[in-house]
């Protein structure tokens, strides 16, 4: 799909279908969304310049992702999709950025390209030119980044709450265990996130190193203070990571005291049932001579002295606080 975006505001959807098609002179921003390679070929011969493709997108090189051709930029970053939903993933897009106007090539939906575009209904002023749009959709994407980790930030909250709140009972059967997947979750959100910014940083950094940019003084300052805010963003995204490291560790911590409780129970059972199994089985052997066998109080005085050997350690334990 190809949708250009125009000075006024308005939207339409560009086909291939036309070859003889002239690009009319107020369209500020192409976007291709899923393009199929024929799409790909058909805004190359619009535009004069080549459009990656979705292998290319993926390549990590800096060389491969931050250039120069033919008197376009070429910036590849990366972006946090479906944060949303517990199956978060990074896509890359392209952001290429000619004389007057930008192209983007995306094989995914970020939240943030649909609210730039709603945006855009709002205030259509702001996209008189290709750089001041990338600029501003960079600002909001921007934005969108800062609103998960606000989300985030949130889940780390109860999750800490919840890990740490005062029980009057016992939790719940494997309750610490979800809370584990909870965590590794908010972690791959937040691993996510770091790599976008870092992605972004050097995005920002290259274009403002740019010419066209530099030339612009309204668009350079709002590169500047968007760059300011993802490099604010990376340093509240580590804060946020360290913790949820120190969730994960307080949490295996807790597991294992759990079970190292357990295991304690079950050793000193073992401790106050060994003496009154001592007893019994003294008395349980089948020796010709053993006086205790003719008593007549033999058999209560031997259950005495195995109630006794069980109540004396247990009561050494609790006075040792061990129970």
């Amino acid at each position: 799909m190809i949708n250009a975006y125009l000075s006024n505001g308005s939207v339409s959807e560009l086909t291939p279908e036309k070859p003889e098609f002239l690009l009319p002179e107020d369209v500020v921003w192409i976007d291709l969304h899923h393009p199929t390679s024929q799409e790909d070929q058909f805004v190359e011969q619009l535009l004069s310049i080549s459009i990656p493709t979705r292998d290319e997108l993926k390549d990590i090189e800096p060389s491969s992702r931050l250039y120069a051709e033919n008197g376009a930029l070429y910036m590849t970053g990366s972006l946090v999709w479906r944060a949303d939903s517990k199956d978060s993933k990074l896509t890359d897009v392209a952001f290429i950025l000619t004389t007057d106007r930008l192209v983007t090539v995306r094989y995914a939906d970020p939240k943030s390209f649909s609210l730039f575009v709603a945006a855009l209904g709002r205030a259509p002023e702001e996209i008189c030119n290709g750089r001041t749009l990338l600029a501003h959709l960079l600002e909001t994407i921007a934005d969108r980044t800062a609103e998960i980790m606000e989300t985030v930030v949130s889940r780390v909250d109860h999750l800490a709450t919840d890990i740490f709140r005062e029980r009057t009972e016992r939790r719940p059967p494997k309750f610490l265990e979800s809370k584990l997947a909870e965590i590794a979750e908010v972690h791959r959100l937040v691993g996510k996130v770091r790599d976008s910014l870092g992605s972004l940083s050097r995005l920002l950094t290259f274009l403002q190193n740019a010419s066209v940019i530099q030339k612009d003084e309204d668009v350079r300052k709002l590169c500047a203070t968007v760059a300011q805010d993802v490099t604010t963003l990376s340093e509240h995204a580590s804060f946020v990571a360290g913790n949820i490291a120190f969730l994960l560790d307080a949490s295996l911590g807790l597991i294992n005291v759990e079970q190292n409780a357990i295991i304690k129970i079950f050793s000193i059972a073992s401790v106050v049932f060994l003496p009154p199994t001592l007893v019994a089985s003294i008395y349980g052997m089948n020796f010709q001579h053993m006086p205790e066998l003719s008593w007549q109080l033999g058999y209560p005085l031997a259950l005495f002295a195995m109630v006794l050997s069980a109540i004396i350690p247990f009561f050494f334990f609790r006075w040792k606080g061990w129970l």
